[in-house]
């Protein structure tokens, strides 16, 4: 009667050391085996969206300049922010099509990227300071106004300084195109032209003093005689 219950017990005991080791009995369920591979076959964390470059969103004052722009009635395509090399950027730029005129819009020629901020001073200046002057030294409005372009990664001249094109804070005005046909051209109208042509660039050469930051012309020096170097906002220097 004594050898049935010792074959019960080790029945019992080789049950329980099968089922060690299959792992069975590892807190959770989960196999010994099973948990290292887990680990092994783990992926790698995804890199977070955080640590990877952004493009820097869009700060209040940049808002109202784009909404006072509109509200102008220029018509314009904000830009993605840029970078070309140390010092070399366009950052807040729109894409100009059409400035606002008095009593229409009209075109720009060979324009980049141009900071807002320039941008809204540069539609300001077209209406109020070159459309009018057109229209009442010479009898028409303008059509068109010629550039020789804003953003460009360069320095200034003659020195290790980066150039205000180098953030696309600066126009290069060459001539204009009145709606009448007439084009008058800074290089060659400058000295050249006729007295109320003359007069018609200097009105317009001062009332850019009075809305950008610098104003270059042809009385500045030999780099400028075929243009009009518009800067920044805020009067600093006009020449």
């Amino acid at each position: 009667m004594t050898v049935t219950p010792l074959l019960r017990v080790a029945t019992l005991l080789a049950a329980a050391l099968a089922l060690a080791g299959c792992g069975s009995l590892v807190p959770g369920g989960a196999a010994p085996g099973a948990a290292s591979g887990s680990a092994r076959s783990a992926p790698r964390p995804a890199t977070r969206i955080a640590s990877a470059p952004q493009s820097p969103a869009v700060d209040a004052a940049d808002r109202s300049c784009l909404a006072d722009l509109g509200a102008a009635g220029a018509r314009f395509e904000p830009l993605p922010d840029a970078y070309a090399a140390p010092g070399c950027h366009a950052l807040g730029t729109v894409q100009l099509s059409a400035l606002a005129g008095d009593r229409s819009t009209f075109a720009v020629s060979n324009l980049g990227p141009l900071r807002c901020t320039a941008a809204k001073a540069f539609n300001d200046w077209a209406r109020y300071g070159v459309d009018r002057a057109a229209t009442q030294i010479l009898g028409s409005p303008i059509a068109r106004i010629e550039t020789m372009g804003s953003y460009a990664c360069r320095n200034v001249a003659g020195t290790a300084r980066r150039s205000a094109h180098a953030r696309a804070e600066a126009i290069d005005v060459s001539g204009f195109v009145l709606a009448d046909g007439r084009r008058i051209v800074v290089k060659r109208d400058w000295h050249g032209g006729d007295a109320a042509t003359r007069e018609f660039l200097r009105v317009v050469h001062q009332s850019a003093c009075k809305r950008f930051g610098t104003v270059l012309g042809p009385d500045y020096n030999a780099a400028h005689e075929d243009h009009f170097h518009l800067e920044g906002t805020g009067a600093r220097f006009c020449r």
